[in-house]
């Protein structure tokens, strides 16, 4: 049923629970699983450039870091479960680049984690989960993660 599986990740605790299931899948259907992290550019895009980080300039080395972190720390788990695996990090605004990359790799079905935000954040900022499962044209999973979870973190 499933050939491409797209697992969207941010490396955060929500995504723990999206990981394992994205696996699961992979395993289970014998299909290859894309593991993406996205830099977001509005976060990069708003920094002024006015001092160096790490001696590079501006967060966007950093974020890329976090993202190749979190992306090889999946591969590393399919490749030990025997899934064939392919790991990227893309920039661009989040849930417009996952559903992009989803197109354009041919995804059967994406994967994604989320938690439990006040209403406030949701009213005011949204989330990457709730516009991508607004824009995708193919299925999209959500996993949500339990509470105890969040709290533990």
């Amino acid at each position: 049923m499933y050939e491409q599986i797209l697992l969207a990740t941010d490396g955060e605790v929500a995504s723990d629970r999206a990981v394992d299931h994205a696996i699961d899948l992979a395993a289970q259907h014998g299909a290859t699983l894309h593991v993406l992290f996205v830099v977001d550019s509005d976060v990069y895009d708003a920094y002024s450039g006015d001092e160096y980080v790490d001696e590079r300039e501006g967060p966007e080395h950093g974020l890329e870091e976090i993202g190749a972190d979190a992306v090889a720390a999946v591969v590393d788990r399919a490749d030990a479960r025997g899934v064939d695996v392919e790991g990227h990090v893309r920039h661009g605004q989040p849930a417009e680049t996952i559903v992009d990359f989803a197109g354009d790799e041919g995804v059967d079905v994406v994967v994604m984690g989320t938690r439990r935000r006040p209403d406030e954040y949701r009213s005011l900022l949204g989330s990457v989960t709730d516009r991508v499962l607004r824009l995708a044209p193919m299925p999209v999973t959500v996993v949500k993660t339990p509470v105890e979870a969040e709290v533990g973190a």
